[in-house]
């Protein structure tokens, strides 16, 4: 073996040695440390990575919970309050139990209730029809039915229905995780808490023209008549802009508003038929007969014929 090839291997070895203990040093400087707690509380999160946590993924909620001391604006809503105890639990904290929710549609505009007035021809896509005009029917705030929150949702708990043209609920698969709320342009859908037995009601519109407008435009949009808002009693309903909102979190689903809305805009789901009331039989009609002679006023009555 000749010196050139001996020294050229020495040559390459020192460099590889001295390159070897240049990497080591500058990874040392600039590493990054990295809490163990981690990877732990990211096995307790159920993995989707759906966002509605607020952060881009399950390993990025699981560094904000690390990072926080206090555990009461972080919430996964798929895993729900048992992952959050389990989060709670790996962190040494205290988890805030908050009450479930669920995704729900406000809009009934059908096609039978909500006539179009033109045709639209092109991308089949909420938000690119949302940035062109206001919609195929005189309801500027209405549903498009291009099923943007569909596609958005991971979950199948959203399928569009093809009879009313309108994006339907499944609440048994869906975990709130808003990517529905984020994906429709017109701001129709909303996480409402879920009642006993999955109940709810909720003013199924987002019409803010005035009442004749919007019922022009919509046979079963809110009108904005206050008569939900004056039967209530548990101060769950306001208005504003022309429209009833009737907040969740106060709602005791007592239906007193379903009954009083005109143009049945209050949606009610999840009850049993209500009770028809039985037709009250009609009155008897009750004979008022004479009272009975006693003797003192026959003899009171003779006395006044005889003096005639």
């Amino acid at each position: 073996m000749s010196d050139t090839i001996i020294y050229t291997m020495i040559a390459l070895s020192a460099i590889g040695i001295l390159a070897a203990v240049i990497l080591y040093f500058v990874a040392q400087k600039f590493k990054v440390y990295e809490d163990p707690r981690i990877d732990e509380v990211e096995t307790t999160l159920p993995g989707a990575n759906c966002g509605g946590c607020g952060y881009a993924g399950c390993r990025a909620f699981a560094e904000a919970c690390v990072k926080e001391n206090d555990l009461s604006d972080l919430f996964c809503p798929v895993g729900g309050n048992d992952c959050m105890t389990d989060v709670a639990g790996v962190l040494g904290l205290e988890a805030v139990q908050q009450d479930p929710r669920v995704a729900i549609v406000r809009c009934n505009g059908s096609c039978e209730h909500r006539p179009k007035t033109n045709q639209y021809d092109g991308a089949s896509s909420c938000a690119a029809a949302a940035s062109l005009y206001s919609g195929d029917t005189g309801c500027q705030y209405g549903c498009l039915s291009h099923g943007d929150c569909v596609d958005a949702c991971d979950f199948d708990a959203l399928h569009m229905n093809p009879e009313t043209g309108l994006p339907e609920v499944v609440d048994d698969k869906c975990v709130a995780c808003g990517a529905c709320v984020d994906a429709c342009p017109k701001t129709l859908i909303e996480l409402r808490k879920r009642g006993p037995k999955d109940r709810k009601i909720y003013v199924s519109c987002r019409n803010e023209d005035k009442g004749g407008v919007a019922k022009k435009s919509c046979a079963v949009a809110c009108i904005g008549c206050s008569k939900c808002f004056k039967v209530c009693p548990f101060d769950a309903i306001t208005m504003n802009n022309n429209l009833a909102f009737i907040d969740s979190d106060k709602c005791k689903l007592c239906r007193k508003c379903v009954v009083e809305c005109p143009t049945n805009a209050i949606i009610e789901v999840g009850f049993p038929p209500r009770k028809e009331k039985a037709d009250l039989p009609p009155k008897a009609a009750v004979k008022k007969e004479a009272p009975a002679k006693t003797e003192s006023t026959a003899s009171e009555e003779k006395k006044t014929e005889n003096l005639d």
